[in-house]
């Protein structure tokens, strides 16, 4: 699918350049995505997206993960479109601020209060400061590797950042007790909080989800030296457990930071916690000029009552393991041999003997050209808008990807 010169596409990265620095930033930046892959889109509905020049396309990164019931869901843009109309930023919050704390509360098991803000990082960062304040302490550990968002104190890539911005952050590894254990005992005293994510899902990495003894372990040494746990939900937040991440495998944490699916495409954070870790999130000073905005909260009502009263995420399940069942099926009728993992809701797909992710990205972009858009290295998403049907799609797309994987690779 060569961009033409004349597309829609390159002209608007031409335009781009010339008044963005590098024509785009983060993780959407022009270098990190492939040649053939479109820059900029021009709509979405249900599963499905479309691109600057029209092209159609079945999408499983979900606009990057908040889209949980799908682009344009009809019950969350009526609910949005009428608090519009009432008003949105206003000099203080709206009624929608108490019925969604109210809803955080009663919805997550650990949850005794709630905080909102507007992205990702917003909500762990504001985790971190509560630990902080509430234990009047300073160390907090983060897993090798993970990513709790792109601000200074854990952003993987610390140009312009600073080793003081960090100072107070010792890594561990992930479902690792030894190395957890050993963390915790360097800073014995002095340690506010243990940060996890929902699963280790670093970039281009095979995923895993907690194992039992490291999800106890990091409760039980949180407890011992009074330490908040903090479950970082904003990925995997409402895909795959309506009471948070952890509830799968029984452990709950203190502190859970919220964000991507909460208000299905809205800009939207939250923190939620337990009552030992309400005077420290009161006596905080964090705040932002659209944090108490009204339409996001009430897309965030209309979503999460849409996932509690249908069966949402067991949709996602099913057609995450439809989907994976037939890329098997294909890698092994072709003779390709991949690893999949991640729960299926958020699955990752990666060939052997692809240390450069060029059979990856040869594979998407086939996939690509006959209108499926997956991701070669990311987590990718699966939404309860996908149906059997989207699913078999994608599936003969796919298949074709993955013969043209192994007529180039063998």
């Amino acid at each position: 699918m060569n961009l033409s010169r004349h597309s829609a596409d390159a002209d608007l990265r031409a335009r781009a350049r010339r008044v963005i620095p590098g024509g785009m930033w983060g993780h959407q930046s022009v270098a990190r995505i492939p040649a053939d892959y479109p820059q900029f889109f021009s709509r979405g509905q249900g599963c499905r997206l479309w691109d600057a020049d029209g092209r159609e396309y079945i999408d499983f990164m979900c606009a990057w993960g908040p889209m949980v019931l799908g682009y344009g869901d009809p019950d969350v843009e009526a609910a949005a479109e009428a608090q519009r109309r009432r008003g949105n930023g206003l000099n203080g919050p709206t009624e929608r601020l108490v019925e969604l704390a109210e809803l955080m509360v009663e919805t997550v098991p650990h949850a005794d209060w709630a905080m909102f803000q507007k992205n990702g990082a917003d909500a762990t960062t504001t985790c971190v400061v509560i630990a902080r304040a509430a234990t009047e302490r300073r160390k907090v550990l983060v897993a090798r590797g993970a990513y709790h968002g792109a601000v200074p104190w854990c952003t993987p890539y610390p140009i312009g950042a600073t080793a003081e911005d960090r100072v107070h952050v010792v890594p561990y590894d992930y479902n690792d007790v030894a190395s957890l254990t050993a963390a915790v005992e360097s800073v014995r005293g002095d340690l506010a909080g243990v940060i996890v994510s929902a699963f280790k899902h670093d970039y281009g990495k095979h995923h895993e989800m907690p194992t039992p003894a490291f999800a106890q372990a990091a409760r039980a040494l949180c407890d011992t030296n009074g330490a908040a746990l903090i479950v970082d939900d904003v990925r995997a937040g409402f895909r795959l457990h309506i009471g948070g991440s952890w509830e799968l495998v029984g452990i709950r944490p203190d502190l859970a930071a919220w964000s991507k699916a909460i208000a299905n495409g809205r800009a939207l954070a939250a923190v939620t916690g337990n009552d030992r870790f309400r005077e420290g999130a009161a006596k905080i000073f964090v705040t932002g000029s659209f944090w108490t905005e009204a339409v996001p909260m009430a897309a965030a009502i209309a979503t999460i009552g849409k996932l509690r009263a249908t069966d949402g995420i067991g949709q996602m399940r099913r057609m995450g393991e439809r989907l994976r069942d037939g890329l098997a099926r294909q890698a092994a009728a072709h003779g390709v041999r991949i690893r999949q993992s991640g729960p299926p809701q958020m699955p990752v797909v990666f060939f052997d003997d692809d240390p450069e992710r060029k059979k990856g990205w040869f594979f998407c972009t086939e996939a690509l050209k006959r209108g499926v858009y997956l991701h070669a290295a990311h987590t990718m998403f699966l939404s309860a808008a996908h149906g059997e049907a989207d699913i078999d799609q994608a599936l003969q797309a796919t298949d074709a990807a993955m013969a043209e994987v192994a007529r180039q690779f063998g």
